[in-house]
């Protein structure tokens, strides 16, 4: 397919997918692919987050963002590699840099209510700071919420690649996806920080699907094929949705996993803050990544070795600095 430069993200509706209208469904679909196909990222709206339910979640997250640094970090616990609770300011780094993005996040996972699911075995239970007691339910209701909507995202790719409808459902129920509060916080003093330090360095996300609240703040830029980097916006009532690396090595780089980061405002508005809440859909770790024999063909040879879900996140973790060898 040859490649249109678009100049911005496309906007699709997910009603149109669970509208149950063949037509509306099969356009949701073949939109969906072409621009995964291209770009990577689609804004979508209908995704089921209510304005109230982002009120309460916004108020909570810069509630516990506003706490002190000594508070805040008696949520972290290092031993959990970054995957619950509070991660400090500059801990993480994009790959392939050694310079700590200029944030700090805050990690909520998967709870398995099915006993019989060995898998809730493998996940820390999450962690809940005292001094906002609504912010386990602000975003857990989030955290469901975003789940529904990916898997729904999930299933029309599946269509999309010729596959059953629900090939991703078993795939990702109880999967270890994560919801990330994400505070880019304020720099009183430029001169002060890393002169290559940014608030989120050029990056691809690890996880199958990427589901990002609050990305019309100035500074989310995605790379082009052409290597022009290009403003994400998106509508107060649209998230931004894109293609992680695990589905791009799924689809043997069919669909993009396109590389994007969040630069620094201009200098006289860097000691202002920022938030943006994603929700990294990830699979369960025994999920194969190997490339579905469709998307190998004599034009498109295998490129990536088979591995597993979370051998790959395994690898990641400690690429990002979250995690030691």
């Amino acid at each position: 397919m040859e490649e249109k430069l678009l100049e911005e993200i496309p906007s699709l509706d997910l009603a149109d997918f669970r509208s149950g209208d063949p037509e509306r469904k099969a356009r949701f679909v073949q939109q969906l692919g072409e621009a995964y196909q291209n770009i990577g990222f689609v804004a979508l709206k209908n995704h089921g987050l209510t304005d109230e339910q982002t009120a309460a979640l916004y108020n909570d997250v810069k509630a516990f963002f506003a706490l002190p640094d000594d508070a805040k970090q008696r949520y972290e616990n290092p031993e959990l590699a970054g995957q619950r609770g509070y991660i400090s300011k500059g801990k993480e780094h994009a790959k392939g840099r050694n310079t700590g993005d200029l944030k700090e996040f805050f990690h909520v996972g998967q709870e398995v209510d099915d006993e019989t699911d060995p898998i809730g075995k493998e996940y820390p239970a999450n962690i809940w700071p005292e001094e906002i007691p609504t912010f386990q339910q602000s975003t857990f209701t989030t955290y469901r919420t975003l789940e529904a909507a990916g898997k729904d995202v999930l299933r029309a790719i599946a269509i999309y690649l010729k596959l059953p409808e629900n090939y991703f459902d078993d795939k990702v129920r109880n999967g270890n996806s994560i919801l990330r509060p994400i505070h880019y916080f304020p720099i009183e003093n430029p001169d002060a920080v890393p002169a290559d330090a940014v608030r989120a360095a050029e990056h691809g996300d690890i996880n199958l699907i990427t589901l990002l609240m609050g990305a019309s703040a100035d500074g989310l830029q995605v790379k082009r094929r052409d290597g022009k980097w290009i403003p994400i916006t998106a509508l107060p009532d649209q998230i931004v949705v894109n293609v992680g690396d695990m589905l791009q090595r799924l689809t043997n780089g069919v669909l993009k996993s396109t590389i994007h980061r969040v630069v620094n405002p201009a200098r006289e508005k860097m000691n202002s803050s920022r938030f943006s809440v994603p929700f990294f859909m990830h699979p369960r770790s025994e999920m194969s990544l190997a490339a579905l024999e469709n998307c190998v063909t004599p034009d498109n040879p295998k490129k990536e070795a088979d591995i597993t879900a979370g051998e790959f996140l395994n690898e990641r973790l400690i690429e990002l600095g979250l995690k030691k060898k």
